[in-house]
């Protein structure tokens, strides 16, 4: 089989096992208290605090793991690293955001930044700097699948449903409707990405285990905070 070829199937190949993947995620997402809440309509203002509270460190993280898995990529995959260093750029900043949005929404500013991570936080955000300080980490790219994926798919619906359910201003919900687009822009250099690296059976296996993992975790994440 020619190169093209075998390079055109892995990819599908694993683009087709990352959906999966997605698919058992959103599952567990919408079967956890706060997201039932939020989906039925019992959703109030200390529910919206608790979420920001508990995703703040996730999200200051990223750019974090993503410099990290950056500078551990070799120079046979400088493109790639190339690629997750403007992505940590991009998102270095958004923990502002997201803060200033709990703000907005009558919380305090240090509440926010003193708060505790739950324990599926503390598993999610171990794992990430875990995956990112492997040597050649091509794994986190099925990470980045799954909470770049969250976000094109998942936080603006969420964005407008919590304004609409407690009567916020646009400024209050800022985070979740920026990264309903921005994160589908990441997604369409995903597949991009995945060609720096494939086709390599094992590189695969990795990214999809490496999604599957993060999915759980993440999904603990939310799955603990308390409502």
């Amino acid at each position: 089989m020619a190169d093209g070829a075998r390079m055109d199937d892995q990819v599908s190949d694993t683009l087709r096992k990352l959906a999966v993947v997605f698919s058992d995620f959103e599952q567990r997402l919408e079967a956890t208290p706060l997201i039932r809440k939020l989906t039925r309509g019992r959703f109030v203002l200390a529910d919206y605090h608790a979420f920001l509270i508990n995703l703040r460190q996730q999200v200051k993280d990223g750019a974090l793991w993503m410099s990290r898995a950056a500078s551990n990529v070799g120079e046979a995959h400088l493109e790639l690293r190339s690629t997750l260093m403007r992505h940590a750029v991009t998102e270095h900043r958004d923990f502002r955001l997201l803060e200033a949005d709990f703000v907005c929404a009558g919380g305090a500013l240090e509440v926010i930044r003193d708060a505790s991570r739950n324990v599926g936080s503390e598993a999610l955000s171990a794992w990430m700097f875990h995956e990112a300080s492997r040597p050649e980490p091509f794994g986190l790219l099925g990470a980045m699948f799954i909470i770049e994926g969250l976000g094109s798919i998942k936080a603006a619906p969420w964005g407008r449903r919590v304004q609409e359910r407690l009567a916020l201003p646009d400024e209050a919900v800022r985070f979740l409707l920026y990264h309903g687009e921005n994160d589908a822009s990441h997604m369409q250099e995903f597949e991009a990405m995945l060609r720096m690296v494939l086709p390599d059976a094992a590189v695969a296996e990795r990214i999809v285990m490496t999604a599957k993992v993060t999915a759980r975790l993440y999904a603990m994440q939310i799955e603990e905070i308390p409502v």
